[in-house]
């Protein structure tokens, strides 16, 4: 029987706030939604603030959760590997929370510098809280005691960035880019990403109001800490979030001013931004209206305004063709790791196969809306050459009157290694170095731009 709040001995709230384990709660269910269930982690994260486990925690404690699920889905190669050693039977069956508990103090122990007595009694509190885990208490009590005294010389004795990348990610990656690129990949998804901040004006101006710095790519690069809805300029519209790979798609489409451009699977919005401030006339289309409610708030909050449909955008045929397209087409995202470490976890070979197919369709038809002598520009955030430049060489084999328009090596702002031979733009995310690793870092995204022979 599950302990009430009101039974002798049980946590009341005012004690569990205290010890911290409402934070400690939240992330093994925010864990155990993702590594169990397969949802992903914005989902979930939303779902949970708005009115589930998450809706009544503090500003702190909501920041303590994200932070442990970020540092165990991160590490969670070596984490797995330590807690291998202390588990000599391996985890028992029906154990309820037992290994989100087991993931998410050892990461406090290992990574986030929480004192052993703070993290291991916390999770032993968690089990005894949880139907199924509660009677393997002892059982975390003694193998988080040894990760704490045995556990950071097992962990250093990794290789990090191989170990933290599940096997069907990095053999794929390394029959793609050999091992040092692949390696080097995998390296850059262990450290928190900084914030990049995409400005309507004035990016010198909001990098010293906010304490940033400005990037090549004329975005706005912070440190990540507290609520994002409290920086300056939030509330205004001045800004939004946008990675510096992520602005670059949009920038490939050049003048734009008095152009009609259709921005297609659009939301949430950030490129369909960048097109309005470009001058052009825009059409957002997508086929969620969720996410395109999403959008035409975020477009309100900047002060833009855009036409906006909802439908289906490998089948949409609207009268009027385009000048422009920009099609930042589904992917697997795993350009995206550094932001979004679940993905790893809830993505397969079989999603990349799946997702090329439709990226095919939405390709077919965004050739069929350009005018002639319009321009295509195709990106996606993934790292797998299917969903990237095989998509290109594909299109223009099925399109005799389709021609890459070669990104030049001075257009990504001087940035000549994002160039490729293919002419088309290529990141990774250990690039755009900067003094340290925590300021350093990108998507990684593709992105080609191709034009409609008249």
């Amino acid at each position: 029987m599950t302990p009430s709040k009101y039974a002798p001995g049980a946590l009341s709230p005012t004690r569990d706030h205290q010890v911290g384990l409402p934070a400690r709660r939240a992330a093994a269910s925010l864990l155990n939604a993702v590594l169990q269930k397969k949802q992903p982690l914005d989902d979930v994260l939303g779902r949970s603030q708005d009115g589930g486990f998450m809706f009544d925690l503090p500003v702190r404690d909501r920041a303590l959760a994200r932070a442990i699920v970020g540092t165990s889905l991160r590490r969670r190669g070596e984490i797995d590997q330590v807690l291998n050693n202390f588990l000599e039977r391996g985890l028992p069956a029906k154990a309820g929370a037992l290994y989100p508990i087991l993931l998410s103090g050892a990461a406090q122990l290992l990574f986030m510098n929480v004192p052993p007595h703070a993290a291991i009694d916390l999770a032993v509190r968690l089990a005894q809280w949880d139907p199924k885990a509660k009677r393997y208490d002892k059982l975390v009590n003694a193998v988080l005691r040894r990760v704490s005294e045995k556990g950071e010389g097992i962990a250093a004795s990794l290789d990090a960035a191989r170990v933290n990348t599940p096997d069907w990610l990095w053999n794929r990656w390394v029959r793609t880019w050999g091992e040092e690129r692949a390696h080097a990949i995998a390296a850059a998804h262990v450290v928190e990403p900084p914030l990049d901040l995409t400005v309507k004006s004035g990016p010198e101006m909001w990098a010293e109001r906010l304490g940033g710095r400005v990037l090549p790519t004329g975005s706005v690069r912070l440190l990540p800490k507290g609520r994002i809805e409290d920086l300056e300029g939030f509330n205004e519209g001045e800004w939004w979030v946008q990675d510096a790979a992520a602005s670059l798609p949009a920038k490939l489409l050049g003048d734009l001013k008095g152009k009609r451009v259709a921005d297609l699977c659009a939301a949430p919005g950030g490129k369909t931004a960048q097109l309005v401030l470009a001058g052009a006339s825009v059409v957002a289309v997508d086929g969620s209206k969720t996410r395109l409610g999403v959008l035409a708030g975020n477009l309100k909050r900047h002060g833009l305004e855009v036409e906006t449909v909802q439908a289906d955008a490998s089948r949409w045929q609207p009268q009027e063709r385009f000048d422009a397209i920009l099609l930042d087409a589904p992917c697997s995202s795993t350009g995206t790791i550094r932001r979004h470490p679940d993905i790893p976890y809830l993505k397969t070979e079989k999603d990349i196969t799946e997702l090329a197919a439709i990226q095919t369709r939405l390709l077919d038809n965004a050739v069929s809306l350009l005018k002639p002598g319009g321009t295509l520009v195709y990106s996606t955030c993934s790292l797998e050459p299917e969903e990237g430049e095989a998509q290109v060489a594909a299109l223009m084999a099925r399109n005799p009157a389709l021609r890459l328009d070669p990104i030049r090596p001075d257009e990504p702002f001087g940035e000549t290694q994002w160039t490729k031979d293919s002419g088309c733009l290529r990141t990774f995310p250990f690039e755009l170095a900067l003094d340290s690793p925590e300021w350093s870092g990108m998507d990684g995204f593709f992105a080609a731009r191709l034009t409609l022979q008249g």
